[in-house]
């Protein structure tokens, strides 16, 4: 998506240059949320301001919610049906490949030394031993300020902004549209809030990109809470996979199981909404934020934490497949085809479509 993005912003329409594009890179990849929804909300503030921001974002992201809602309706109806059935056991090892392959792309990019491998392995531990993920996260960016005390950063400042009276008025106003959709929520359904609030802690804590918040909304709503099964939350990472948005769009799935299209909707308002507003709030600094060598170790150490958690959910999601020889064939050949870059919309479908013959 990202290099799509680049495209369109860059090459076609020129909305930003190249060194621009690139700032916005490492930007979103410093705070929270889906990257691609980030840079996108980048390319539109720099080249629009909020409104632009707001728009860009909005529209990246609508396209994928519309088909998550259509496909947890579908979901909601026939998922006991025998062929769909199939299918989804089928797309059950897909995603197990899918997110194995994450852990092993994002192992290799972060664990440079011994430091990182030992907050991940640390971190999956500690997720095996129940401990909440949002303890571990936090538990790593301090254990990374004093684990790369010693290591040497080459920290490329970008250059700062102001932040003018108009964007701040902006800012406030979404804010205080948030909190008030909110207390509205709170005022006519208690649970629904619980969840609206649970999605806005997962988004604040997702580092990384979106494959980040799995393990967060793994743990709080199928272990903790135990609002679905396991089963069914793969169920919706695999319907999610279809659609042309991040992993993370899954929320609309939880939240139209429990809650209706209404749900959805909160859900997916509150998974996305917090890492905007900590984009358009941060991005006028964010050279003396990366200029922080404190910043940059934490860093270091949410990065190598987030490997650990993933590690945690390829063997969870691993555990609860029924194995058999098919199923082993169709994971490997999955991973086979991850590892040769083929896209992932034709491995899913293509995965599906075997499913039904095989499985």
């Amino acid at each position: 998506m990202i290099v799509y993005i680049k495209d369109l912003s860059v090459k076609r329409n020129k909305w930003v240059d190249e060194k621009t594009f690139k700032d916005g890179i490492v930007l979103s990849q410093s705070i929270p949320g889906a990257t691609a929804m980030q840079i996108a909300a980048y390319v539109g503030l720099k080249s629009k301001g909020i409104t632009g921001a707001l728009l860009a974002y909005v529209g990246l992201g609508l396209p994928a919610f519309i088909l998550m809602l259509i496909f947890s309706v579908l979901y909601g109806r026939s998922h006991d049906i025998s062929q769909v059935i199939a299918v989804l056991n089928g797309l059950q090892v897909i995603i197990v490949a899918i997110i194995a392959n994450a852990t092993w792309t994002f192992g290799g990019e972060i664990l440079k030394s011994y430091r990182n491998i030992i907050i991940a392995s640390a971190s999956a531990v500690l997720l095996l031993l129940k401990v909440s993920p949002f303890t571990v996260i936090t538990g790593a960016a301090l254990t990374g300020i004093f684990f790369f005390r010693n290591t040497v950063f080459t920290l490329s400042p970008i250059p700062d902004g102001k932040q003018d009276k108009r964007v701040f008025t902006q800012i406030m106003l979404l804010v205080l549209a948030l909190l008030a959709g909110f207390a509205g929520i709170y005022l006519l359904n208690i649970k629904l809030f619980k969840l609206s609030v649970l999605m806005l802690k997962i988004n604040l804590f997702a580092f990384g990109g979106g494959f980040s918040s799995l393990p967060l909304m793994l743990h709080e709503i199928v272990d903790v809470r135990k609002w679905m099964d396991s089963k069914t939350f793969i169920d919706g990472i695999a319907l999610g996979q279809v659609t042309p948005g991040p992993i993370s769009i899954t929320a609309t799935f939880i939240g139209y199981l429990l809650f209706g299209s209404f749900g959805a909707l909160v859900a997916t308002v509150a998974m996305f909404t917090p890492s905007f507003l900590i984009l358009v709030v941060v991005e006028p600094f964010f050279g003396r934020l990366k200029s922080s060598v404190v910043f940059v170790r934490a860093s270091k150490g949410i990065a190598s934490c987030f490997v650990g958690l993933l590690l945690f959910v390829t063997v969870k999601f691993a555990v609860d497949v029924p194995w058999d020889i098919m199923r082993i064939l169709l994971g490997l050949a999955a991973l086979a085809a991850l590892a040769r870059k083929v896209d992932l919309l034709y491995i899913v479908l293509i995965g599906a479509a075997i499913s039904v013959f095989i499985l």
